[in-house]
């Protein structure tokens, strides 16, 4: 009773008549006094950056407020103010709910419009709660888990701190390797009782969009006159001796090209990745070189962890590194060098004067010369460290052992020369002239069964243990059971010699003569893509989980999406003609002609080292600042932040994705 009797005596007061408030006011006064109230949001005392503004109609809700952007507080009265509204606020805090509810109720009805509209931009930052201040731990992580766009975790990072620690947890970057195919880390890799505090600051790759090693200007070094570059570390003038020499501060220069550690989160790893990735796309650095003064034909190209290897038609075997400085060259076949596979520090190589050679790649020399053969070697492959198969153009394969130096069996019953073969495990399936392609016992030294279909002969084989892939000058590509030898599916589409073919788990990728590139699906035989890649030859061809890699004879080094089937980008300038690529994760190597040289790009999409030295640090003070000011009692809206434009969370963009 005693509060109904307060609020009913207050009252009179509030809502009495003008002309009675007037009189009063001058009767204390001679000039009257403005009245300030939260109402009277025009008053001079409030700044104007603080006016109200009618609302935009927002596809997202509005963010929320930042410390140099408050809303406006009038919890005190001023000096100046009216004694009357003083105790109305005095009275209004002493009032019991009810009370309160109707008496706001009152004055919100005598608003207008434009007050009401005031009101609710006051009212409606301070109703917003932060979800993730309030929900357990393990819910919030769970909410995370359903974020699949990298954008909005680099976003949702810089809330505040907690927003920061629930981001840098693994879960959600686990769900994302595996969204964007980026394999999974190892157990070596993933050290699990690690210190989270330890983790990589992916705040990092704040600034990495605008890196130069991610800019296409860094590889036109690539198409400069090559009279003007560095061949092998000397001046292209001072002849072929500098040709073979090495600089003196060529150790100098790998120091620069360190590996750099490897990821030990799955944030990291995703970090990596996506830089990789990004650099495909659009960057990389590239350091071409004119790699012998002779004229050859490049036959054979292998990228190892330690090597590249090189081999032309004009009998030498060039060795680098694997930034492609020249390391040695091999030399002892007196012919072209047709094919060769390196196993670790071992290379066996085979060409034109029928011998089949092993080399020691550290040490330059020569192990064994194994001979045999009556003609051309023509393929090579091995199945283990002690073991080599080559195939000849005269008609035979031989399986031959490393370590004694001897040759172990001769594989008779083609009737023409053998152009390809494939190992798996203890088989070996070769790919003749004759037509047809014929499965081998390794171990026991025979053939098992003989695939016939093809109408002319065959150029490439491919064979991952469960399907043979086979491509003809018949135009086609026939996929063969090797357990019972029979003819799964006949591939029609090329119009020309198809001389290359990968297979990969139920992806098949064949090139043709005719320039195009297909994408077949193992599972049901039906074409993916079709690539009109090349106006002339596709001369090379290589993919992985993401991308196709394809070189042809109008000069031209292509990139494909492997799911989209579309161009990503031309590695390099048109040469005279691409001869062989290869690429691995974070590294192409072309050989190609310019200007009647043989000359090889080495491209790097790795990130620079200034990069990944930081991996193992992470601290606040690496937070943007607006971010850390976040932190504080008041309620925010998360939502609101993450949706907000790039201007409200410090230009975080897609390419600033690891703002994180």
């Amino acid at each position: 009773m005693a509060a109904s009797a307060s609020s009913s005596s207050m009252r009179p007061a509030m809502f009495s008549s003008p002309t009675v408030r007037k009189q009063g006011r001058m009767s204390r006064s001679s000039a009257p006094r403005p009245i300030i109230t939260p109402t009277s949001p025009m008053g001079s005392t409030i700044h104007h950056n603080l006016l109200p503004s009618a609302p935009a109609s927002p596809p997202t809700p509005a963010p929320s407020p930042t410390p140099t952007q408050r809303a406006p507080d009038w919890s005190t009265a001023a000096e100046h103010e009216d004694s009357q509204i003083r105790n109305t606020r005095v009275l209004f805090g002493e009032m019991p709910r009810a009370e309160r509810l109707r008496l706001l109720g009152e004055l919100l009805n005598l608003c207008d419009s434009q007050e009401l509209s005031f009101v609710a931009d006051f009212v409606g930052p301070r109703l917003k709660k932060d979800p993730f201040m309030v929900l357990p731990t393990e819910l919030c992580l769970r909410i995370l888990e359903c974020v699949d766009d990298p954008t909005t975790l680099a976003r949702a990072s810089q809330v505040s701190k907690k927003w920061r620690e629930l981001v840098n947890d693994d879960t959600a970057w686990r769900l994302l390797c595996q969204k964007f195919s980026y394999r999974g880390l190892s157990k070596e890799e993933r050290n699990e009782e690690e210190d989270p505090g330890d983790e990589p600051d992916m705040a990092l790759l704040a600034s990495h969009s605008n890196a130069q090693w991610l800019h296409p200007a860094r590889a036109s070094r690539a198409d400069e006159p090559m009279h003007d570059k560095q061949v092998d570390g000397t001046s292209s003038s001072t002849g072929s001796e500098g040709l073979r020499t090495q600089s003196l501060d060529r150790n100098a220069k790998r120091k620069m090209f360190s590996r750099r550690p490897k990821a030990t989160t799955y944030r990291s790893h995703f970090k990596q990745r996506y830089m990789v990735e990004t650099a495909w796309r659009s960057g990389g650095v590239c350091d071409a070189r004119q790699i012998t003064p002779d004229q050859g034909v490049v036959t054979s190209l292998h990228l190892t962890k330690k090597y590249i290897v090189v081999a032309l038609d004009n009998a030498k075997i060039h060795v680098f590194d694997v930034e492609g400085y020249q390391q040695k060259t091999l030399q002892g076949h007196v012919m072209g060098v047709w094919a060769m596979v390196p196993w670790g520090d071992l290379l066996v190589s085979g060409g034109c004067d029928r011998d089949v050679r092993v080399w020691d790649l550290a040490s330059g020399t020569s192990k064994f010369t194994l001979r045999g053969h009556t003609s051309t070697v023509r393929c090579l492959k091995m199945s283990d460290s002690t073991t080599a198969i080559s195939g000849s153009r005269d008609t035979t394969l031989r399986i031959w052992d490393l370590a004694k130096g001897i040759c172990k069996h001769v594989l008779i019953g083609h009737q023409a020369s053998v152009r390809c073969l494939e190992i798996h495990g203890d088989i070996v399936v070769s790919g003749s002239y004759d037509t047809t392609a014929k499965i081998w016992s390794i171990s026991e030294g025979k053939c098992l069964r003989t695939l016939t279909g093809h109408f002319s002969q065959i150029y490439a084989i491919a064979f991952d243990g469960k399907k043979i892939a086979t491509g003809s000058l018949d135009t086609s590509v026939r996929i063969w059971d090797p357990t019972d030898g029979k003819c799964l599916a006949v591939l029609q589409g090329h119009t020309s010699l198809v001389g290359q073919l990968q297979m990969r788990e139920d992806i098949l990728v064949t090139g043709g003569s005719d320039g195009s590139v297909r994408v077949w699906s193992l599972s049901d035989y039906q074409p993916i893509h079709r690539l009109a890649a090349h106006d002339n030859s596709v001369t090379s061809l290589q993919f992985d989980n993401t991308r196709i890699v394809s070189g042809g004879s109008d000069g031209r080094v292509k990139v494909w999406d492997l799911k989209k089937g579309t161009l990503v980008r031309e590695l390099s300038s048109p040469a005279e003609a691409v001869w062989r690529v290869v690429f691995e994760e974070e590294k192409a190597v072309i050989m190609a002609s310019r200007s009647g040289r043989t000359i090889m790009e080495v491209w790097s999409f790795s990130p620079p080292d200034d990069e990944s030295e930081d991996f193992r640090s992470s601290s606040p003070a690496s937070m943007p600042d607006h971010a850390m000011d976040f932190e504080d009692n008041r309620p925010h809206s998360a939502i609101a932040t993450i949706t907000a434009s790039a201007s409200d969370v410090g230009d975080v963009t897609m390419a600033d994705v690891t703002e994180a």
